[in-house]
């Protein structure tokens, strides 16, 4: 037990001093009174970002990486991927999507002005989803946009197939001056480092770029009105070392990261120093080789979701900052409206017993203490996560460890770099894996990520990492995306739910939060454990809407 002694007391007291941190995060400011006016500083670990480019539809763009696009570049509604999963109107005064999901009536707000002064109108939110149409933009979200209709100040976009669960990718659509883009040759690549092509409705403005750091100012006439904050500076740091160190400091005052010991590396350094972990409705989870022995059975499958345990998970591996997630059904707390009545309460504990009685009804036996499957063969598979992600290599230790002292399973830690681990996980080639789900903000996420065959195109997989089909609960799939009521959507999740709980196809481990640090020195407002009207992540496009609602400390 040397590795879950060693570990526990100090992940236990982080877990319990970042949950009172995160806690208190919100309206409160311990220290001495802020400083009026004073800029923020945006931080992020992921090195030199050396080519500018304010394009926000391009995932490498300086401001796609720096993260600084989405307070210039503004969506039609903000989709709260936390908290109460929340939808706020945003450049839209109001958003409504048909039953089905394929069409989607939003209103523009009005009074808002580009920041060059221009008007901002309904045609600048057809313009921008027409890029799609006319093929002027690639469609690299699979929106599947056919068109638009306009009635009076109401403006109809319509799409392919039901976008239910995809409603943030639609609404989270950055909106663009029809008055400059109509003149750009072509979207996919232009940079936006032209004079007067960084126009936004956002509450910031690009003031000044290096490779360095980046300076954006207020934007004097926003829609949102007067903002406390009159500067945000985005850095970039080497890595998560160099960015823990300009928090502390103070030459860095916002970031997301995972910082190992964040309660002595960071917390105690400052009382104003906070931490926020915001549960999403994705899971670190950990997927089977469905196709191979030892996976193959679903009695050990059984048997291992009864063993590991989900709260060491979360104290150890994630030091606090998760929740487990111990339903059958997978879904987490973000999540627990979906859980069907049948299973409401209906959890895994760790129940070293249970697990050897599913094992031994199934035909496994015991030999010098080793797990014996029903062949003859000692138990005995590989766990496979990137070297260096520090928090899921703890959490192979924690499972091999688990299982060798419970079920006498040898469990053999594989850390081989990114492109291995990513070709063994496309082409099947794994035992098993440590990985995200697909977070659509609903239960489909959990299912699709972990049973649906769509994700398995010219036999490489994209999720759904253990191959799962059942025709049947492919279906149930189809029908809860595209579903024209909630009684549909219902009965297709009963399927997927049971299927689920009956076969184990993946066992959520927690919830894979977004992170958040940041110090109330100068600024009060943020979001906290008590009110997460947003995630405190800078880099989710709830970020204009925290920048809003910041006010300066007394």
């Amino acid at each position: 037990m040397r590795l879950r002694t060693s570990l526990a007391a100090a992940g236990l007291a982080a877990a319990l001093v970042l949950s009172g941190c995160a806690a208190g995060g919100g309206d409160q400011n311990t220290g001495d009174s802020g400083q009026p006016g004073a800029a923020l500083t945006i931080a992020k670990p992921d090195g030199a970002i050396t080519t500018e480019s304010h394009n926000p539809y391009l995932g490498d763009s300086s401001a796609s990486k720096y993260g600084y696009a989405k307070v210039i570049f503004e969506p039609l509604a903000l989709v709260n991927p936390t908290g109460d999963l929340g939808t706020t109107p945003w450049l839209a005064e109001s958003v409504e999507w048909n039953d089905d999901y394929t069409q989607l009536t939003v209103v523009p707000r009005s009074g808002v002005k580009w920041s060059d002064g221009t008007d901002f109108t309904g045609e600048d939110i057809v313009f921008t989803f027409d890029q799609y149409l006319n093929g002027t933009l690639a469609d690299t979200g699979a929106l599947n946009y056919t068109g638009a209709t306009v009635d009076g100040d109401k403006i109809t976009l319509s799409f392919k197939n039901s976008k239910y669960t995809a409603q943030a990718r639609v609404l989270h659509t950055p909106i663009v001056p029809k008055h400059i883009w109509e003149n750009i040759d072509d979207p996919n690549t232009d940079p936006l480092t032209g004079d007067g092509l960084a126009v936004g409705t956002g509450p910031y403005v690009l003031d000044s770029w290096t490779t360095e750091s980046v300076t954006l100012t207020a934007n004097p006439d926003y829609w949102g009105g007067e903002l406390a904050v009159p500067e945000l500076h985005y850095v970039s740091y080497g890595d998560n070392a160099a960015l823990t160190t300009a928090l502390v400091s103070g030459d860095a005052d916002w970031a997301q990261a995972f910082i190992p010991q964040i309660e002595s590396s960071y917390l105690s350094a400052d009382e104003d120093n906070q931490f926020l972990v915001s549960p999403t409705a994705g899971a670190g989870t950990l997927f089977m080789n469905l196709q191979t022995k030892p996976f193959n059975n679903v009695a050990l499958r059984q048997a291992l979701a009864w063993t590991i345990d989900r709260q060491a998970y979360v104290d150890i591996a994630r030091e606090g900052a998760s929740a487990p997630v111990w339903s059958v059904t997978g879904l987490g707390d973000v999540l627990s409206s979906e859980i069907l009545p049948e299973y409401q309460g209906q959890n895994y504990s760790v129940d070293v017993d249970k697990a050897k009685q599913i094992l031994t009804d199934a035909g496994y036996t015991w030999k010098d203490e080793k797990l014996i499957d029903p062949d003859g063969e000692a138990v005995s598979f590989s766990i496979s996560v990137p070297a260096g992600w520090s928090d899921w290599n703890t959490e192979q230790a924690l499972i091999a460890e688990e299982l060798d002292e419970a079920l006498g399973i040898e469990v053999k830690v594989d850390q081989p770099d990114w492109g291995g681990w990513d070709a063994a996980r496309q082409e099947g080639t794994f035992q098993a894996i440590i990985h995200w789900l697909e977070d659509t903000g609903n239960a489909y996420g959990m299912y699709t990520s972990t049973m649906d065959p769509k994700w398995i195109v010219d036999d490489k997989a994209q999720f759904n990492f253990g191959r799962f089909d059942d025709p049947k609960v492919t279906e149930a799939l189809n029908t809860y995306a595209n579903a024209s009521s909630d009684d549909e959507r219902q009965a297709a999740l009963a399927v997927m739910q049971k299927a689920f709980v009956d076969t184990v196809p993946a066992i959520p481990l927690g919830s894979h939060p977004l992170l958040g640090e940041f110090n109330t020195r100068n600024y009060v407002g943020w979001p906290s454990e008590d009110d997460q009207y947003a995630s405190a992540d800078p880099t989710q496009p709830g970020i204009v809407q925290v920048l809003t609602k910041l006010k300066p400390a007394e």
